[in-house]
């Protein structure tokens, strides 16, 4: 029996691809984010009700059993002195996002999450839970059937789970109580910020919108924020202002990176990376290890046993590689790619080396390792 091991063999999925940022013309309202346009986060405590036996066992989860007979005194049932054991009743975390501009009587999607240990929320409803912000006043109410994220069966002896059955969503689940206190029509200024923050981003975004307009309305205020003055622009509203600018198109500028990702094997270039004329050798090994067990009789007539005695040639040859190779300095990406490829290595191999050529000083871009 042979058991042949390759080191340094690669990874089976590498990508490089080239983010053509400087040719590349993308909406300003894909570049920034709008002063004050936002959602807020919202969340909330309640139960699941209606599920096949799969909900919280009381013992592991008394948490459940309080809230139950909270919302039942408040429905004038009396269970004082009484104790539940129903495993149809599973209890959740509930999760929004109140979206910009949402009016009373609007309605958002909500995620249901278990924390005890029911086993599956599938086919339950969610009932009359208030959904708080971060100031701890309530905003939406939610309440309907949850759709679980996956299923799950059990026999005596065997279970199979497909997916996440402890979490669902309901879509529109949340009913908007309470708006969220503000104006945008009373600023006299909108600051845009960036998502990457860089200067010649913002410095584009600037002579845009002035060119636009045809004067002087916007000012770059540092990497991350374009000032927008909403009465130079002469428009009637700070809304009719903003939307004649989102859809004005930019070539954002990018710092050189390369994106390493160790767990899959993937690599990602920008357009902007660049290397310095390098040598690079790189060599693996390849492990041999050869079973031979081999079986010892005893003396005819004698009253011994058959043995097996194992035997092992184990062995680590090194691989000749092909010695230095030259990478040339790449001017654009392809020329990096090329140079790259001719060293004939694996992914994972490709990842040693970019991290050498980086400690190397030859890699001009900025080396992301996730």
């Amino acid at each position: 029996m042979r058991h042949l091991i390759r080191f340094a063999c690669g990874f089976a999925l590498a990508i490089m691809v080239s983010a053509s940022f400087a040719s590349a013309q993308i909406r300003l309202k894909d570049l920034v984010e709008f002063d004050g346009v936002r959602g807020n986060d919202l969340i909330g405590y309640g139960l699941v009700v209606g599920l096949d036996g799969t909900g919280d066992g009381i013992r592991n989860a008394p948490f459940t059993e309080d809230i139950m007979a909270n919302i039942l005194e408040r429905l004038g049932v009396n269970i004082t002195g009484e104790q539940f054991r129903p495993r149809n009743v599973a209890a959740v975390l509930v999760t929004a996002t109140l979206p910009p501009f949402a009016r009373t009587g609007s309605r958002v999607d909500v995620t249901v999450s278990a924390i005890g240990d029911a086993s599956s929320l599938f086919g339950g409803t969610l009932v009359m839970t208030p959904l708080n912000g971060a100031d701890g006043q309530i905003y939406a109410v939610a309440q309907g059937a949850v759709i679980a994220g996956g299923v799950a069966a059990r026999g005596q002896a065997a279970q199979v789970v497909e997916g996440v059955p402890t979490s669902g969503t309901i879509p529109g689940g949340a009913r908007v109580e309470r708006e969220v206190d503000f104006s945008l029509a009373s600023l006299p200024r909108v600051r845009l910020a960036l998502r990457q923050a860089d200067f010649t981003t913002a410095l584009r975004i600037e002579q845009v919108i002035n060119a636009h307009f045809g004067r002087a309305v916007a000012a770059m205020q540092d990497a991350g924020t374009v000032v927008l003055d909403i009465a130079a622009t002469r428009a009637p509203s700070a809304a009719h202002a903003l939307s004649s600018v989102e859809n004005l198109v930019v070539a954002p500028g990018t710092r050189a990176r390369v994106v390493i990702d160790q767990r899959s094997g993937t690599i990602v270039m920008g357009e902007d990376v660049r290397i310095s004329r390098v040598a690079v050798a790189q060599g693996g090994l390849t492990l041999r290890v050869e079973e031979t067990p081999q079986a010892i009789q005893p003396n005819p007539f004698s009253p011994g046993e058959t043995v097996v005695v194992p035997r092992t040639d184990a062995t680590i040859t090194p691989d000749p590689g092909v010695g230095l190779a030259e990478v040339r300095g790449g001017t654009s990406l392809a020329e990096v790619v090329a140079g790259l490829n001719a060293l004939g290595v694996g992914p994972r191999d490709m990842i040693d080396i970019l991290n050498t050529i980086n400690a190397a000083g030859a890699l001009h871009a900025d080396l992301v390792v996730h």
